[in-house]
């Protein structure tokens, strides 16, 4: 069955030995395009973003209503431009709450990893 497998396009995800799917970076558009639940970063936040730090509440500058505890979210800038993908450690209606250094989303992956 190895032998006849053949891959044509973008690689969106892994699939480890275990059976679990790891997605990509690669998979940010569509991701970006269809995505339910988002993030906006404050300009200091972005960079530490994009080293691969987790956000804190501190560096959140909006998020949808209504997102769940460990709901998938796309990161944006304040421009609008996507960053990377993460899960939101917190749901939306607990992050007022939180104290300034408090992780709201955990972070998966960035487009830093170009460069890194």
């Amino acid at each position: 069955a190895r032998k006849q497998l053949l891959a044509l396009g973008t690689c969106f995800a892994k699939v480890t030995h275990s059976g679990r799917i790891h997605l990509q970076i690669t998979c940010l558009d569509f991701l970006a395009e269809y995505s339910q639940h988002k993030v906006w970063l404050k300009a200091n936040a972005e960079m530490s973003f994009l080293y691969g730090n987790h956000v804190t509440k501190a560096g959140l500058g909006r998020i949808t209503d209504a997102a769940p505890q460990y709901a998938g979210v796309v990161v944006y800038n304040l421009q609008n431009t996507p960053l990377g993908f993460g899960v939101l450690a917190h749901p939306t209606e607990k992050c007022k709450d939180l104290d300034p250094t408090a992780n709201v989303v955990l972070h998966q992956a960035d487009v830093g990893e170009y460069l890194r």
